[in-house]
């Protein structure tokens, strides 16, 4: 399966999408400046105790305090916590765990108040982001992900993922970490690790123990609140955690991150550092690869599945959990049998679902209606098959067999705010005085006869389809009647993403020259 990594850098904002096959799987977005990433580690002052919660709420410099739960502080806060004291006071030297003394495990079933006081500082992670109203939630149980290992600070134990089960392999994995873990550190040994010389593993390990000293450099400036390590950018997230052999290309617009891409690659698999391309061409990154058109038809109530002639989803949100509900749209009888027809269009609604779930991000309970199937074989076939499907999905999930009903329920992982993008454009006649198309255009020529004679290089037009549609239709469109008086041709770019009347002028270089948006 071919993979291409897709990441577009506009207006201090990343946008990344993980083709597959030309498909949006995934699609990813981020701020330059967000300082609330999971993963990252955190000193915070916690703010005040909530008993009836058995958590705590800590300020981490948010708007909203970080909500810490009992279960999270994890058997070894007394250890982080003397760790972190003696870090701040000076009192520890060095980054290194080797001589550190281990303080006894907190009670699993204790409460919050019995170990943590008002005021008290404390080093933490982020594992959720900040949704709603909600601040981020946190986990004092530190672990650095890398490419093959995770990284776990005052623990003994080498544990090794339960999808490797090559005995050979797993024995091999475990002798090798083991002689080159950091004393009083654990591991965890990633799946992709299956297989890796001892020189990649290596090289992975030491990476990590470099971010642990780079988190102890940062403590020892005591400034609390404040971030001690960042995770890495959302790109280099994405290649650490999926990169594999599939990969074709990554194509990146930003010569920076270009540059960055091509140096993780250089360590993590150098054989591969050639696939990272600079793009720079007038149509927009995401325009040209599809992107834009793909999120237009793939958020939203409906969405058709493809390849079913006609069966669509109709998603809905509400306060407490997700419904999708599959229709087998116009073609119930194309099939030789209704069950067999049945079972067909409903596998081909748990593999968009799957994709579904993953471009979305929906986390929490999603309960699926599908096509009521009396065959108990075909409600297996289907439930093995959704399984199989989701099992490419990163985030924790659980997948309950059908119920008496068909329903079938799921529980993801939910770490981010689900992604939300307006499929549907207002009505321009609907939504007060606008300016008329005509008029429009009039000021787009208007705009282009200002700038055109200042602006030495190439201009690009951003447009609505329809309005790109308009500007270029016949022999003497309009386009051309611009090049016949001004004696330059401005290419029309056409955008999904836009609104009707909505347009932007830009040079070569991509400067924003000119704008408007109804």
């Amino acid at each position: 399966m071919k993979k291409e990594l897709i990441i577009s850098h506009e207006d201090e904002q990343s946008k990344i999408a993980l083709l597959e096959d030309g498909r949006l799987l995934e699609l990813h977005e981020q701020e330059d400046k967000s300082d609330f990433v999971v993963g990252d580690l955190f000193i915070g002052k916690v703010r005040k105790l909530a008993s009836n919660l058995n958590a705590a709420f800590v300020n981490i410099g948010y708007e909203k305090d970080a909500f810490l739960h009992y279960q999270d502080l994890g058997p070894q806060f007394l250890t982080y916590k003397k760790f972190l004291n003696d870090t701040i006071s000076k009192k520890q030297a060095t980054s290194s765990l080797k001589n550190f003394e281990i303080q006894k495990e907190i009670n699993k079933n204790g409460t919050i108040d019995k170990v943590i006081e008002k005021d008290q500082s404390v080093l933490l992670q982020i594992t959720k982001e900040p949704i709603s109203t909600k601040g981020p939630r946190i986990s004092t149980q530190i672990s650095l992900t890398g490419r093959f290992l995770v990284l776990i600070p005052f623990d003994k134990s080498v544990s090794i993922s339960k999808k490797i089960s090559n005995g050979e392999e797993k024995e091999r994995l475990r002798t090798l970490i083991e002689s080159i873990k950091p004393e009083g550190f654990g591991v965890i040994i990633r799946t992709v690790a299956e297989g890796k010389k001892v020189a990649e593993l290596h090289n992975d390990m030491n990476q990590l123990v470099q971010k642990w000293e780079t988190a102890f450099k940062n403590i020892r400036k005591n400034k609390v609140p404040s971030k001690v390590l960042s995770e890495e950018d959302k790109a280099s997230a994405i290649l650490r955690d999926n990169f594999n052999a599939d990969y074709v290309s990554i194509i990146c617009d930003d010569e920076q991150m270009v540059q960055d891409m091509t140096h993780y690659l250089e360590v993590i698999a150098p054989e591969k550092k050639n696939i990272v391309q600079f793009y720079d061409k007038p149509t927009p990154l995401m325009e040209y690869y599809n992107v834009e058109k793909q999120m237009k038809q793939s958020f939203g109530k409906h969405v058709n599945i493809s390849g079913s002639k006609g069966a669509y989803l109709v998603i809905e949100h509400t306060e407490a959990l997700h419904v999708i509900d599959v229709n087998s749209g116009p073609n119930i009888n194309s099939a030789p049998s209704n069950r067999d027809h049945a079972l067909t269009v409903n596998k081909m609604a748990a593999t968009e679902i799957a994709r579904q779930l993953r471009l979305r991000d929906m986390g929490g309970i999603i309960v699926i209606d599908f096509i009521d199937m009396t065959n108990p074989d075909h409600r297996k076939q289907l439930y093995e098959h959704l399984r199989d499907e989701m099992q490419r999905d990163k985030a924790r999930h659980k997948i309950l067999p059908p119920s008496k009903f068909g329903l079938i329920q799921i529980t993801r992982q939910r770490t981010r705010p689900e992604k939300q993008i307006e499929t549907t454009e207002g009505n321009p006649n609907a939504a007060g005085e606008i300016l008329a198309p005509i008029v429009v255009v009039e000021r787009m020529e208007e705009v282009i006869r200002n700038i055109i004679q200042k602006e030495k290089g190439r201009l690009f037009l951003h447009v609505h389809p329809f309005v790109e549609a308009y500007l270029t239709k016949g022999l003497m469109s309009i386009q051309a009647k611009w090049y016949l008086r001004y004696k330059k041709w401005v290419t029309i770019i056409p955008r999904d993403s836009f609104k009707y009347l909505e347009y932007k002028l830009v040079n070569a270089k991509k400067e924003e020259l000119a704008s408007y948006s109804n």
